[in-house]
């Protein structure tokens, strides 16, 4: 599995020959990407705020994996798109997308359509994403990212998500005054207990501009093994 991060919340995952691009939002300080170069098989969403919709339009006709509001709203406002299940998924459920197998969990924030109150999207979600299927058995084989959204710190990381999906690394927002700031971020990697931590949605503009090295700290003092890796953009990592 490859993790691309291309600044805020966007990453591309690549699992086998299966190439997912998650919340497209490339007007940010951190990547020189050209959003024209991508092609990936599928669009992941994980709610309606325009720094993670933005530029959804580049990728009609691809799969797109979100709630059922959210394909409807990028549908009527950005094109066709070929909409998981024909019409989107909803949290708790599991799509095989290729070669890859998609859970979408809640996220703790607030979700208006483009950042506005007239038009709601529903719960905001967060998407695990393995190479096999989660079950009961845990599987030492499996390799699984968990990309957790915008959200506060919520105890189904530690309850549900970390036990039974078992991600192996997580990346998770770090910027404080909309998501989880370094402090509560620690704590989510912690719960979770992955090996690797990645964090997102931080530096795009000045209310979430922090020091990275706040939440490296922040994650050794919580006693957690994970190894933080506060990747450059467009630098990708081999998970």
């Amino acid at each position: 599995m490859e993790l691309t991060w291309y600044g805020h919340s966007t990453w591309h995952v690549t699992v086998d020959d299966t190439e997912l691009l998650i919340d497209p939002f490339f007007d940010n300080p951190h990547t020189d990407t050209d959003p024209e170069e991508l092609d990936p098989d599928y669009v992941l969403l994980t709610h309606g705020h325009a720094d993670h919709i933005g530029d959804v339009d580049r990728y009609e006709g691809s799969g797109l994996v979100a709630t059922p509001e959210i394909v409807e709203y990028c549908e009527d406002n950005f094109g066709e798109f070929d909409a998981v299940g024909g019409m989107g998924m909803n949290l708790g459920g599991t799509v095989e997308i290729g070669d890859a197998f998609v859970t979408m969990h809640r996220a703790d924030h607030t979700n208006g359509m483009d950042t506005s109150y007239g038009t709601s999207g529903g719960m905001p979600g967060g998407f695990i994403i393995s190479d096999t299927k989660p079950t009961q058995v845990s599987d030492a084989e499996s390799t699984t990212f968990y990309h957790a959204g915008d959200t506060g710190l919520m105890t189904e990381m530690r309850d549900v998500i970390g036990p039974f999906l078992e991600p192996d690394a997580a990346a998770v927002p770090v910027g404080d005054h909309f998501t989880m700031g370094p402090m509560q971020a620690a704590v989510a990697v912690d719960w979770l207990d992955v090996d690797h931590a990645f964090p997102m949605h931080y530096d795009t503009f000045p209310p979430i501009e922090i020091d990275t090295q706040d939440f490296v700290n922040e994650v050794k003092g919580t006693g957690s093994d994970a190894e933080v890796h506060v990747l450059d953009g467009d630098e990708t990592f081999e998970l």
